[in-house]
């Protein structure tokens, strides 16, 4: 089992769109004087919303600017990261320069199950799933045991994908983030992905199990490239 930090991340208003993703690389940066943190986080992936191909990906949010994906040394290192000396001292005080709000506001702790395994290419699709009023933890648990694999791939858009990823959130998400999983679907390009998706919502390529689950409209799609990582 691989444990994750997520966020979803909005910039700072003061930041214009395409400012975003440098000053997020300036704020990792800071991490690597933070003993503690390349300690616990072993890897950094950060997704910046496409904004030179807003029409790729039908249903692609706009409301958001990116999404980190943290691969962690174990579970606890998510609990104990908010609580380190040096990153409240280092790297904290940066946040609101780069973020709409502290990072902690936004960010989920979740499990990786690999649902198809291949290289972290250019480009994501990245879903944050939020369950309907009245299905329970429960009911999306069998959801998720009853979409094998195999049934996720029998989507023609997410048969493509060089890397599937289903991340299982954990514990009590923040206000506004109450997301059950996120969905990584890797891609080589945003050609590629408009060629695959053709119009249609990432929505309608999921399990029918995993559909049944959701409130569509409070999920959240984001169309992403790739615009800083470690190692």
């Amino acid at each position: 089992m691989s444990w994750k930090m997520i966020y979803l991340a909005r910039r700072n208003p003061a930041l214009a769109a395409e400012d975003f993703p440098q000053a997020w690389r300036e704020h990792s940066a800071l991490g690597s004087r933070c003993t503690n943190v390349r300690d616990k986080v072993l890897t950094v992936t950060q997704c910046s919303r496409i904004l030179d191909r807003p029409a790729t990906l039908a249903g692609a949010s706009a409301d958001y600017d990116g999404v980190n994906l943290l691969g962690l040394r174990d579970r606890q290192a998510a609990d104990d990261i908010w609580s380190d000396e040096e990153t409240l001292r280092i790297m904290r005080p940066d946040e609101p320069r780069v973020f709409s709000t502290y990072v902690r506001d936004f960010t989920l702790v979740a499990h990786e199950s690999l649902l198809h395994c291949g290289p972290v290419s250019g480009t994501c699709v990245i879903g944050f799933l939020r369950l309907r009023s009245g299905v329970n933890c429960g009911d999306f648990a069998r959801a998720v045991h009853t979409s094998t694999p195999s049934l996720w791939r029998t989507s023609p858009a997410l048969a493509r994908a060089s890397r599937l990823v289903f991340n299982k959130v954990h514990g009590v998400p923040p206000p506004g983030y109450e997301y059950a999983a996120v969905l990584e679907a890797w891609f080589a390009s945003p050609d590629e992905i408009a060629e695959v998706f053709d119009g249609s919502t990432l929505w309608q390529s999921l399990p029918a199990p995993i559909r049944a689950c959701l409130d569509l409209e409070g999920s959240v799609c984001m169309l992403t490239r790739v615009t800083h990582k470690r190692p």
